[in-house]
């Protein structure tokens, strides 16, 4: 036979929050809230948000299950209880009781007493003591991804801590579909990335290691027979690994971005001119005029032309046979002109370029996405001019106090 549900639990939905409440409260509120749309690590902010919704409503105890897509919870992160004493309780829970009840019928309970309550399923040894309750569930477009398990404040949770956990819920699961698609994304690209090393380094390196290796095999032979030959076959080996340390060495200059992470446009320029100066075998020159320090680009556009400038760079240690390469960045009337370019072997940018060679795609998307202009000059036999027009505001925006 199935329990009697108390009173409590047909009350109907909770508004959001209330508009009349204290300053104070609402404050609180909406930094709980931009606290947590502004982590990206999907760990950190389940955490984060328990943490928050206990200070919230001055809970003792607050829970976050996060369900599968059979409505099992699969993960249950805590707030207010010491390692040790999570470490007491043992397993996470099932969602047998009250917390399963949640989870099926996805709407939020407010309930006095949990553990007088007839559809309790029971604490098992080492649980703390819990009385007062309040569940609600977290859900992104009309599907339940988790549920908010508060517990354990003096007085009971009034119909007021309801709506303002709910109101909390909606900007948790933003928070949780963000953190968990920006993660999605950074392994996508982990893998994009590894994919075209290994592809670089097998068309490259591997295969110019095998030639030497090869060209090597026989010259225990020859230095009886033709001791000439060996000599050359050794000397001409030496020569190979050479340049495959300095390909090696490139590489390692084009996985560094957090070398320019946090530095304004001139000093990541500088950064990466070193850089490239000491690990590759092009000499490479830095150059920027008084008016190009006076311009101010914001955070997100300075990086992007940072990774810019990383990715043309790297172009050049392998692919341009430069021994020269110079970085002018000036200012203009509306903006900046950043130039890189170099003195190696150049290319027709009318010819298709090959899936091993996307870096001129890259680079011309990403200046687009900042609103500005990529020009490519070069031609077989005459290096490769890369100009970027910057201007100081993208299109579309205008500039001011609060601009970047």
């Amino acid at each position: 036979m199935t329990a009697p549900r108390p009173p409590a639990d047909r009350r109907p939905p909770a508004e959001p929050p209330d508009p009349g409440r204290s300053p104070a409260a609402l404050e609180a509120f909406d930094e709980a809230t931009r606290a947590i749309v502004s982590v990206l690590s999907i760990d950190r902010v389940l955490q984060l948000i328990v943490d928050r919704v206990r200070e919230l409503v001055g809970a003792r105890y607050a829970a976050l299950g996060i369900v599968d897509a059979e409505g099992q919870i699969e993960q249950f992160v805590t707030s207010g209880m010491s390692r040790a004493e999570r470490a007491r309780i043992g397993a996470p829970p099932r969602g047998l009781g009250i917390l399963g009840l949640i989870v099926r019928e996805g709407r939020s309970f407010r309930i006095a007493d949990i553990a007088t309550d007839p559809r309790r399923h029971g604490f098992p040894p080492g649980h703390p003591e819990m009385h007062a309750f309040l569940g609600v569930p977290v859900q992104y477009r009309g599907r339940t991804i988790g549920n908010l398990y508060l517990t354990e404040r003096l007085g009971g949770f009034s119909a007021e801590d309801q709506a303002l956990v709910e109101a909390f819920a909606r900007h948790a699961a933003i928070a949780m579909e963000n953190a968990r698609l920006h993660e999605q994304v950074q392994r996508l690209a982990i893998v994009e990335e590894r994919e075209r090393i290994g592809k670089d380094l097998h068309d490259g390196i591997i295969q110019a290691i095998y030639a030497v290796g090869l060209s090597l095999e026989d010259v225990p032979e020859l230095m009886d027979e033709e001791p000439d030959e060996a000599r050359a076959r050794v000397e001409r080996a030496t020569e190979a690994l050479d340049q495959t340390i300095r390909d090696i060495r490139n590489f390692i200059f084009g996985l560094r971005p957090q070398l320019i992470d946090g530095l304004d446009l001139v000093e990541g320029l500088a950064a990466l001119a070193d850089e490239f100066r000491v690990n590759t075998m092009v000499d490479v020159e830095f150059h920027a005029d008084r008016e190009a320090h006076e311009v101010a680009l914001g955070a997100d556009r300075t990086l992007e032309l940072l990774t810019i400038s990383r990715e043309a760079l790297s172009n050049i240690a392998r692919h341009a046979r430069a021994t020269r390469a110079t970085v002018r960045l000036s200012g203009t009337a509306d903006g900046l002109d950043l130039e890189i370019a170099d003195n190696g072997v150049g290319f027709d940018p009318g010819v298709p370029r090959s899936l091993g060679h996307q870096g001129l795609r890259n680079i011309r998307a990403r200046a687009i996405a900042i609103g500005a202009t990529p020009i490519v000059d070069s031609e077989p036999g005459a290096g490769t001019r890369i100009i970027l027009r910057v201007p100081s505001s993208p299109a579309g925006e205008h500039a001011g106090p609060e601009e970047g």
